[in-house]
């Protein structure tokens, strides 16, 4: 502390030390010996908020820029005077010095967090006492707004409508649905959706109020949706459950708490960023296999991470601006090779669904694996494959088994999702930023096939393809612990007021136990509930979310699973394998393929 005295021209220069202390990494200008590195920093910004107290660092791109410029700098000094006389290549010292940067920038900004100098983020308002006007977002700030959105003129058709009536429109060619009381014939809209039609087709016929207040901004309802009004429904009721958990959401947007804060991406940035520049540098730059090997872990934990950009992006949890959103999550496709076109069709349709035989993707995996007997209890045809599913003597044999190769299956599964990606990208059907995306998995398998070919034989480079692709498996297992466990229904869901909106997602859906510190493993996948509840709010908001979330399921007493990650792991498991029991005592049914003894046990065959 010593070294560090406060003064007008030693502020600056203590401050500037800071990333090459974080490392430990001492600076050639300054004599350090057995310093702590920690009591230290919390030292220089104690001593910069107390000299300045209104001095916070608010959410803007010059703060952020100034950081890593700053970090940049110190590291750069460090590995030249460190390295100005090796042998390495360039590109060697290049990644080496980017890495000390990027994790000396991490950890300032983390430290800067953990000491409280960043400025209040959210704005709140005040409490909304009329109910002809709620809270929406739009670009995720709060805006209050008429509850039922008025035409620019006229007025809303009055024509009375019951659910009977309305329940006979629910195809892709004649698709109305209801939003707060009022019906809306969306026939003529299917095919522009940007979400793509099947989310539309599966909600045809019933109400879809939350469905769709928590995928939309508030200019979908106050622009888009008037003109496709045909009449109101009158038999229209809200139950008690439901109407509390929208004043959850009424709550959270009067917090202000839709809105990103994007401090917290500049951090998830800068971690990517460290892990994928050490993932090359270990793996072009190792001196041996065991380091290149460990390069190739990293990179696989990178892909883990950087999927959960893609996901919040995916969801426009970002910008919460759809185009640029997924604009964003497009251009990853260079350095995830998945597609984002590809993930939101699935993911879209997988949300509106969840756990739907027939129609959610996620559980429809044969032959290679079934959740639930239900899958092979009968031939089923997949709306979102469209092909029959059935179980012949391939799939009876592979379920059989399941439950003792899904982890082997998830450590390779990630070369399932370059096909389907690229069988999307290669379709027919109207996506956007196709050739954008096609060129970014051009790049993807380039620079891959170049870090893996230059491994010294063609062994290692099997193992680093492989190591990578195993610890990427872990983004895998967090998505199927959370589902796969849960109940499974046939056909659709938002029936009555047992299965609408939120007992539907909250009943298929299982959230994971962490403790605070390990939440960026985890990259918000742990939430699953809150998530699919409000699939807009940003991942930050989880943990504070399920306190909110919680009372209301126990009140009306619906199932609120939230369990360790072991415990979901082994539930999991034991699903799959009481599943692999069936099949294998699964007979050949008239139609040739094999059927669950479970089907003859409820049609009371025999």
């Amino acid at each position: 502390q010593a070294a560090l005295p406060i003064g007008s021209d030693k502020d600056l220069q203590s401050i500037s030390y800071l990333p090459a202390l974080v490392l430990g990494y001492p600076p050639p200008c300054l004599a350090w010996e057995g310093a702590n590195t920690l009591p230290c920093i919390e030292m220089i910004l104690q001593r910069w908020s107390d000299r300045f107290p209104a001095m916070k660092l608010h959410c803007n791109l010059p703060s952020f820029l100034g950081l890593q410029a700053l970090c940049g700098g110190v590291a750069l000094a460090c590995e030249l005077n460190r390295s100005s006389a090796s042998s390495e290549p360039a590109h060697v010292r290049f990644l080496r010095w980017a890495s000390i940067a990027s994790g000396s920038s991490l950890a300032l900004q983390l430290a800067i967090s953990y000491m409280g100098l960043e400025a209040p983020f959210h704005k709140e308002w005040e409490e909304n006492k009329d109910p002809n006007m709620t809270f929406r977002e739009e670009q995720g700030k709060t805006k209050l707004v008429p509850l039922i959105p008025k035409p620019k003129v006229g007025e809303l058709p009055s024509t009375p409508y019951t659910k009977e009536e309305v329940a006979k429109h629910d195809s892709r060619e004649d698709a109305w649905v209801v939003i707060n009381g009022y019906v809306y014939d969306v026939s003529r809209f299917v095919e522009k959706h940007p979400g793509g039609w099947l989310p539309i087709v599966n909600m045809a016929g019933k109400d879809c109020t939350d469905a769709f207040e928590n995928y939309h901004p508030a200019k979908v309802t106050t622009h888009m949706l008037p003109c496709y009004c045909v009449g109101k429904l009158t038999d229209y009721t809200v139950a008690p459950h439901v109407a509390e958990f929208r004043a959850v959401r009424q709550e959270l947007l009067r917090r202000g708490w839709f809105e990103t804060d994007m401090r917290f991406y500049w951090k998830i940035g800068t971690s990517l960023f460290f892990e994928f520049v050490s993932a090359l540098y270990l793996s072009l730059g190792g001196t041996n296999v065991p380091t290149r090997l460990a390069g190739g872990f990293l990179m696989g934990i990178f892909w883990q991470q950087l999927a959960g950009i893609g996901h919040d992006f995916g969801h426009a949890e970002g910008t919460h601006v759809m185009m640029v959103d997924h604009a964003i999550s497009s251009f990853c496709s260079s350095l995830m090779g998945l597609s984002t076109c590809w993930w939101k069709r699935n993911h879209n349709c997988h949300h509106v669904t969840c756990n739907s035989v027939e129609h959610d993707p996620d559980i429809q995996h044969m032959p290679i694996l079934a959740v639930t007997p239900k899958i092979f209890a009968k031939p089923f045809w997949s709306t979102y494959y469209k092909k029959w599913v059935s179980m012949d003597a391939l799939a009876r044999l592979l379920v059989s088994y399941q439950h003792l190769v899904f982890y082997p299956m998830m450590c390779l599964a990630r070369f399932n999702l370059y096909q389907l990606s690229w069988r999307q990208l290669l379709s027919s059907e109207p996506i956007h930023y196709r050739k954008t995306e096609i060129c970014g998995m051009l790049i993807y398998l380039g620079w891959v096939a170049k870090v893996a070919l230059s491994m010294s034989s063609p062994a290692e480079s099997i193992g680093w393809l492989f190591i990578s692709h195993a610890s990427a498996g872990l983004l895998h297992v967090q998505i199927v612990v959370s589902h796969w466990a849960m109940a499974t229904y046939h056909g659709h869901a938002y029936n009555d007021d047992k299965d609408e909106w939120y007992t539907t997602q909250i009943k298929t859906t299982m959230n994971v136990l962490t403790p605070e510190w390990l939440d960026w493993v985890h990259i918000g996948l742990q939430y699953q509930i809150e998530h699919h509840l409000m699939p807009r709010l940003p991942r930050q908001k989880f943990r504070k979310v399920t306190e909110m979330v919680q009372p209301i399921c126990e009140k009306y007493d619906i199932p609120y699973h939230y369990v360790d990650f072991y415990q979901a792991n082994k539930e999991t498991i034991l699903a799959l394998k009481e599943t692999a029991q069936h099949a294998r005592h699964s007979k050949r049914g008239s139609h040739g393929f094999y059927e669950s003894a479970l089907w003859d046990g409820m049609q009371l065959v025999g």
